[in-house]
């Protein structure tokens, strides 16, 4: 029997159009730059997996492993950032590039002319009752990039991380090692984005089905894995 529980209001099984899949979430040690993804998955979900599992990694221990997260007040904030940051959203589960670090992590990501192309369209997009646009027109480098919330395990309530570099190849990797599929997954409560995944012949729709209540939750739970099984049942 495998020892893990689903998250505070969260459900183990989820229904998709490919059946019932169960969610075990993972806890692990608070994960640091120093730590190496191989060890980590061999550690924490090695023993659980069984032929047919797939493993779930959320996006942002693989950017922290990779040196992709920064503390915020070392972040120098360019009159760029400062200035965009005014117009974007704010939504409540999470800052995302809603503010000036983190804006500016986008802009260094995306780049400058990319970036500016993107606020325009997204402007004219407003007039119209259109949002979206500038995430649509950045891409999955801008909607994973995250900073600090109230939430946020320490020490990252002080840090400000870009979305992981390369995370196809980090799936291929893994995969490879574990000799079982792998996706990494950027998901919160509103929505859930593949950012890597491996075999390619894992559908987007079927991440995102298996996600969409973000099994792994957005606050203090520290389960950044996740095996996802086939039920016996389904």
């Amino acid at each position: 029997m495998i020892p893990f529980k689903p998250n505070t209001g969260k459900s183990l099984e989820i229904k998709t159009d490919s059946g019932i899949y169960l969610r075990y979430p993972i806890r692990t040690h608070v994960i640091m730059k120093e730590d190496i993804m191989e060890r980590v998955v061999d550690d924490y979900a090695r023993e659980y997996l069984q032929e047919g599992d797939c493993l779930f990694i959320s996006e942002k221990i693989i950017a922290i492993m990779q040196g992709r997260s920064y503390k915020v007040s070392e972040i120098k904030v360019s009159r760029l950032a400062k200035f965009l940051v005014r117009f974007v959203y704010k939504p409540d589960y999470g800052i995302g590039i809603g503010s000036p670090a983190t804006m500016e992590l986008c802009i260094r990501a995306v780049g400058r002319v990319k970036i500016l192309f993107a606020a325009f369209c997204s402007a004219i997009g407003k007039l119209f009752g259109k949002r979206g646009v500038f995430y649509n027109i950045c891409g999955p480098a801008a909607r994973a990039i995250d900073g600090p919330c109230d939430y946020t395990i320490p020490p990252y309530n002080e840090y400000a991380k870009m979305a992981p570099d390369k995370p196809f190849e980090v799936a291929e990797k893994l995969s490879c090692h574990l000799n079982c599929p792998v996706v990494i997954i950027d998901a919160n409560d509103i929505a859930a984005n593949v950012l890597g995944k491996y075999p390619l012949s894992i559908t987007d729709s079927f991440c995102e089905q298996v996600f969409s209540d973000n099994p792994l939750d957005q606050c203090d739970q520290q389960t950044p894995l996740c095996i996802v099984r086939r039920a016996a049942d389904s």
